[in-house]
């Protein structure tokens, strides 16, 4: 999971770009990076932590400009410390192309070996970023004529880059000289939008992963970019779009709805904050149909994004809703924290309980999921540690029982605590005195509701099925595999983020 920006406009691009990204930071914080195009030259800076630590004055004065693309960094491969792997990534050949990626390629392998031995192009790092990269400056290579392009030389690259990519991809890239490229791989996988900003010199286009971004900026969203679609904007503003695969589907990562995107955000024209406070009502009615019984006296979310569920669940059911947490936001996540221990002790750093809302109470904690269940049990032992009777647990999304592959930080199947246990076994795991999963089909009918249009997800990490038809079991042993000994090679300093499946970086 990353966050990418890209924007054409009639003033200086560094400042939108900046502020873009500071919105998108929760869907990175391990590195940032922004490139601006001035004439024929870009301008770039990139480098590790927030948005904010990456960038100073003098970084800003040399991003020079009206357009350019920005990217906010959340490592699922590679090295988490290591600063070439920031993106946006270049190429000098055949055009001066920089690219941002969101998602992960599941066939990074084969697209290195077909760069290396047949396309004679070199990779620099572990990114499938870069491998995207290179793959799009061969197709351009190809398809110009006497390196000359055009538009529809550019989407035939494109249509060449679907052909050769598999796994999730939403990109952004700049070719120097030319201008905006927008594309999204034809599952509609992650997430990808676009706006437009109209001022006295004309139009101005902003692409996002989020519609929030659009919000904050001022501009209005126009619509989201769709499967297999490509999006060109030249440097005089002029709007070009073309279907680029063939048979596109749309299928969100129902994931982004749970827990990713920010409830302000509409993603393929579906609220986030209306989807979880659905979420909410139907786990509320689950609740109500197996335990009609239920001795509940309060409901308490778990910070931040499972509050709009916890609150309706709590509406539906008529029990009290209380915040009995109060968060501390200057602690990274504790699920992509280095090792057990670390995050145990991250838990109690990044939370901590009002007691007077637990002393002598039933309380039901709502999360938005349970991924390793480290997190979970701590919690569960703080409510007890406040002084609740009992503790029970509700989770507003199904049990993960499988890695996702699709650029989102999953664990292992040996590490996720879903696999192989029962909703009663889990409970023991976790400490609860009962626990209460949202069943997947409830799940995506919280989902369709805010927009029946949309009917299919990508739900990999709760079924197990992988849409894109070419992840074999074979294929998450081999990754896992990788990630293993990734993790047994690396240090345990706390600054190094949980490394994704050792197969994607965007």
């Amino acid at each position: 999971m990353c966050g990418i920006l890209g924007v054409v406009a009639h003033t200086p691009a560094n400042q939108i770009l900046y502020d873009g990204l500071l919105v998108l930071q929760h869907r990175g914080q391990d590195a940032a990076g922004i490139a601006t195009v001035d004439g024929n030259t870009f301008h770039m800076h990139k480098g590790n932590g927030l948005v904010r630590d990456v960038f100073r004055t003098r970084n800003m004065r040399v991003l020079q400009g009206n357009a350019g693309i920005a990217h906010v960094r959340y490592p699922t491969a590679g090295s988490a410390i290591d600063h070439n792997e920031a993106q946006p990534f270049y190429v000098n050949s055949p055009f001066g192309i920089v690219l941002g990626h969101n998602g992960n390629l599941t066939n990074t392998e084969q697209l290195q070996e077909e760069l290396f031995l047949e396309d004679r192009r070199h990779v620099n790092t572990n990114s499938d970023s870069e491998v995207l990269l290179n793959v799009l400056a061969h197709e351009l290579q190809e398809k110009a004529k006497k390196y000359r392009l055009d538009v529809q030389t550019i989407f035939a690259a494109v249509s060449g880059v679907h052909r050769r990519c598999r796994g999730a991809y939403a990109v952004v890239a700049m070719i120097a000289g030319y201008g905006l490229l927008a594309f999204r791989d034809s599952y509609g996988i992650r997430p990808l939008v676009i706006g437009s900003h109209q001022t006295e010199h004309g139009t101005e286009y902003l692409v996002a992963s989020e519609s929030v971004a659009l919000d904050t900026l001022g501009f209005k969203l126009l619509r989201d970019i769709a499967p297999g679609e490509a999006v060109f904007i030249d440097f005089d503003g002029n709007f070009h779009s073309q279907q680029c695969a063939k048979n596109p589907t749309l299928n969100p990562c129902i994931f982004e709805y749970v827990y990713l995107a920010r409830p302000d955000s509409v993603i393929d024209g579906i609220s986030v904050y209306e989807t979880r406070l659905n979420m909410g009502e139907n786990l509320a009615d689950k609740i109500a149909r197996i335990w009609p019984q239920a001795d509940i006296d309060v409901v308490i979310p778990i910070p931040d994004s499972s509050r709009p569920s916890a609150l309706q669940l709590a509406v539906r059911l008529g029990i009290p809703f209380r915040e009995g947490f109060v968060k501390n936001r200057y602690i990274g996540r504790t699920f992509i924290m280095p090792g057990q221990e670390m995050r145990q002790k991250s838990v109690r750093q990044k939370l901590n309980a009002v007691n007077v809302e637990f002393k002598n109470k039933n309380v039901l904690l709502v999360d938005d999921s349970i991924v390793r269940g480290t997190t979970s049990r701590e919690i569960v032992q703080m409510a007890r540690d406040a002084g609740a009777r009992k503790v029970y647990f509700a989770s507003a999304a199904p049990p993960v029982r499988f890695p996702n592959v699709y650029g989102i930080d999953m664990p292992s199947r040996r590490e996720l605590i879903a696999t192989g246990r029962s909703d009663e076994e889990i409970c023991r795991e976790i400490g609860a005195d009962m626990l209460v999963y949202q069943d997947l089909d409830s799940l995506k009918a919280a989902v369709c509701k805010a927009n029946p249009a949309v009917q299919y997800f990508e739900a990999s990490c709760f079924d197990g099925d992988y849409i894109t038809g070419d992840i074999t079991p074979e294929y998450l042993d081999e990754i896992e595999a990788a990630r293993e000994n990734g993790n047994a090679n690396k240090s345990h300093d706390v600054s190094q983020l949980d490394l994704n499946l050792a197969v994607s970086e965007g």
